[in-house]
């Protein structure tokens, strides 16, 4: 009897498979962004050779907080309560800031109740992947509206808008982030290239994408929905990830471009479009956003990339070993340390 010879796994550098990355089953509804989100998280710490239990997942409450548990079952996870995910992610690279950190939000966890802690994670460049699943809406609690909802949106069960947007990508570039980005659930390509890149800055990394709710903000009009996303999507930037392992070469069309170097050795290039916009301009990228506002324009990429900021772990002069990992004799004084600390007073 012939034997038929095992047929090798596709693995990535570290010899894992792309179903190592993988978590449970979603149980949210079919067609959520998030579930594609999750895809793309899935499909991007593959290419990328993470190891999972280097990573850690933090999140609030929410359709989006539950997502973590959809990708990367082998790494960390803390589900918190709701707005709080800034400050377990800041906790946990505190102690341990070797760590990759991925923080799963949402628009109502982010925009609400949590945007004094998301503004203040900004400020002190906690270096998280801080991805915002906005759909405009509080889906896990029936479809009230969030604090990203279009002025004037008319919903079945929660009547008429009258309060204006709160921009989380605006918000983030008052407070001085120094990556943000936004995208739509709907194009994979282009949220892939955006998560790589943020996986690799060295600070706080806002990517706000755009996650359609298909059971309760779904409408044509609604500039959360899917086919508003396909119809209105303005890409500022076409946008190329080159990991710092490869050579860096490149096909891309004719036109000008813009190489940004990360801290890591990594590249994006980015090809400047009609509008000849420059990401690196901090001023530039407010003022795009608040025309997009203006000419209801739906707009996608890098907005802006900084990477001159220090992370907060250099702030802190944390050690080169984490302080989850430094014996008590260099955590805990001596006595006589004490003595002559207490002495002073």
């Amino acid at each position: 009897m012939a034997v038929t010879p095992d047929v090798p796994r596709d693995t990535n550098l570290i010899g894992l498979t792309r179903g190592d990355y993988k978590g449970r089953p979603s149980t949210l509804c079919k067609g959520c962004g998030p579930d594609s989100i999750s895809a793309r998280i899935i499909s991007v710490a593959y290419d990328l050779a993470l190891k999972p239990t280097r990573v850690i997942k933090v999140s609030g409450i929410g359709c989006s907080s539950k997502t973590p548990a959809y990708f990367l079952s082998q790494s960390h996870g803390i589900n918190g309560l709701h707005g709080r995910m800034p400050s377990l992610a800041t906790g946990a690279l505190i102690a341990n800031h070797t760590l990759k950190a991925i923080g799963i939000s949402g628009d109502g966890d982010t925009g609400s109740i949590g945007i004094g802690q998301y503004l203040h994670l900004v400020r002190r460049n906690v270096p998280v992947v801080y991805i915002i699943e906005n759909n405009g809406v509080y889906g896990l609690t029936k479809g009230q509206f969030s604090a990203t909802a279009d002025l004037g949106q008319q919903l079945k069960y929660a009547g008429l808008n009258e309060l204006p947007p709160i921009d989380p990508c605006l918000l983030a570039l008052t407070a001085d982030c120094g990556f943000v980005a936004r995208s739509f659930a709907g194009d994979p390509r282009q949220v892939e290239a955006l998560l790589k890149a943020a996986l690799s800055h060295r600070g706080t990394a806002i990517l706000d994408i755009i996650s359609p709710c298909v059971t309760f903000n779904d409408a044509d009009d609604s500039t959360k929905s899917y086919a508003y996303g396909k119809a209105h999507e303005e890409i500022i930037s076409e946008f190329t990830f080159v990991p710092a392992r490869d050579e860096i070469t490149v096909d891309y069309p004719e036109g000008s471009s813009i190489d940004v170097r990360m801290h890591d050795g990594s590249t994006i290039r980015l090809r400047k479009l009609d509008n000849g916009y420059d990401p690196t301009n901090r001023m530039a990228a407010m003022r795009m956003i608040e025309e997009a506002h203006q000419k209801q324009e739906f707009i996608t990429g890098l907005i802006y990339v900084d990477e001159s900021r220090p992370a907060l772990d250099e702030l802190e002069r944390l050690p080169e070993t984490p302080l989850a990992l430094l014996p008590e004799d260099r955590l805990r004084p001596s006595r006589e340390a004490l003595a002559k600390v207490m002495a002073g007073f």
